[in-house]
């Protein structure tokens, strides 16, 4: 599931700063009803759901939950993934809403809650592919992806977690570039790294806590407006290197995606591109098929020590959050963005369409555009839902999550306790805003 902004960053749909965002990059979600709407006639038992979802990732689940309730289904039955994983939103994507320390709380308070009562759901997803979007490099994206999830991992630690309860539900994400050889490095790379952090500064015991468990998508930033149809040859090399690096699922971006959101035909090519690779290739028929190759072992082994040294400078200077309040991340990050950008203008990192091999082109046909009258129609919805709901008890449940969040109780119960009242998205996070504040960043230069 892909929410849509407003929904991301904590806002109802008649917020002034969901003006023009509703359901465009996504579905709005503002409460119950609407994730009821969604789930109509899907047995929440019979299916496994991602969502994309990171500050408010507390309150999507917990409205899953609610609905899965009202199916009559076992939540222990419930199968499924929320990416949850906030410090990448400080690093690289900004849809971040409370600071640091609520916002591990949070995620924390998930893990408690989940690894008791909903044992089988993927209570984070730590990307490295948003990081590898801002700009970063192959081994930065290791590195720092990995640096938050030791950061995750001790804070699961230090709220009374035993390791070897949770880490086997620790998922990662990451993104495949166009260097086929260096991105099948770079994710044999990390499992070596995680693997060696679980068993060595962790003690994890059980052998799939040691597992990198990932899902992979090609990298839109790649992706030019220029000769669109070049997106199709670049999303194959990217979905075979991630297929080769033993990535367990894929997503494939579509070839129009540097344009509008995608068209149907151009979902149909980036699917069928999946299933060429899976079923036509053979690549997926041996488990690490270029290993021993002199060229594969020795990139694994140099993104592994360049991964490992910037895993000790973040230590020298407190883990992952003190790194990015620091601004350390953020500034790395830049950094390789701007020299790569350099190398692209003076024609030194060539981008077939964009700097090389131009041709003139019309301007494209047959984008997708959202229809405007959909978020009139949410706002309707939502207005009427607030109507006739019991406002009383949506104040007695919000004002207990007031006092949740002023003391170190696990929030997870009354943030469920809302969403049954049917309080809002907008209205659950503003009274966390109020208690937490909201995150203002360091501008670095």
């Amino acid at each position: 599931m892909a929410f849509d902004l407003p929904t991301q960053i904590g806002y109802d749909s008649d917020h002034p700063l969901s003006k023009g965002e509703v359901g465009k990059v996504g579905v709005a979600i503002d409460s119950l009803e609407d994730m009821e709407v969604l789930f109509d006639g899907i047995p929440l038992d019979k299916v496994s759901t991602s969502m994309t979802i990171n500050a408010p990732a507390s309150v999507l689940l917990a409205m899953y939950i609610v609905v899965a309730e009202k199916q009559g289904v076992s939540v222990e039955k419930l199968n499924g993934t929320i990416q949850n994983d906030i410090l990448k939103e400080y690093i690289a994507r900004g849809t971040y809403i409370f600071p640091p320390e609520p916002s591990m709380r949070l995620i924390t308070d998930t893990f408690e809650y989940c690894s008791k009562n909903v044992p089988n759901w993927n209570t984070i997803s730590i990307s490295g592919y948003h990081i590898r979007e801002a700009g970063a490099t192959a081994v930065q994206e290791v590195a720092f992806t990995l640096a938050d999830g030791i950061a995750y991992v001790e804070a699961a630690i230090r709220a009374g977690l035993d390791v070897d309860e949770f880490a086997p539900r620790l998922s990662f994400f990451f993104n495949s570039h166009n260097d086929l050889f260096e991105e099948v490095a770079k994710f044999r790379a990390a499992r070596r790294v995680w693997a060696y952090i679980m068993r060595e500064r962790f003690g994890a015991k059980n052998p799939k806590s040691w597992m990198l468990r990932f899902h992979t998508q090609t990298a839109g930033s790649t992706l030019t407006a220029q000769q669109p149809d070049n997106n199709i040859i670049r999303v194959t090399i990217q979905a075979l290197a991630a297929v080769l690096g033993g990535t367990q699922s894929l997503h494939t971006n579509s070839r129009d995606e540097a344009l509008a959101l995608p068209t149907e035909e151009a979902v149909r090519i980036a699917l069928r591109t999946q299933q060429i690779i899976a079923y036509e290739s053979g690549v997926a028929e041996t488990v690490d098929p270029l290993a021993g190759s002199y060229y594969i072992e020795s990139l694994t082994d140099r993104i592994e020590k360049e991964a490992l040294q910037y895993l000790k400078h973040i230590d020298d200077l407190g883990g992952a959050v003190k790194a990015i309040e620091q601004g350390y991340i953020q500034k790395e990050i830049q950094d390789s963005a701007y020299q790569w950008q350099m190398d692209v203008e003076k024609g030194e990192r060539i981008i077939v369409g964009l700097n090389k091999f131009q041709i003139e082109e019309k301007p494209p046909k047959g984008l997708l555009r959202v229809d405007p009258a959909v978020g009139e129609r949410q706002k309707e919805r939502l207005s009427a839902l607030r109507a006739r709901r019991n406002n009383n008890m949506v104040i007695s449940a919000l004002a207990s999550l007031r006092n949740t969040a002023r003391g170190t109780e696990n929030l997870m119960f009354p943030i469920l306790d809302a969403v049954r009242a049917y309080a809002t998205l907008g209205e659950i996070c503003e009274v966390l805003r109020e208690e937490f504040g909201e995150y203002q960043p360091n501008v670095m230069f």
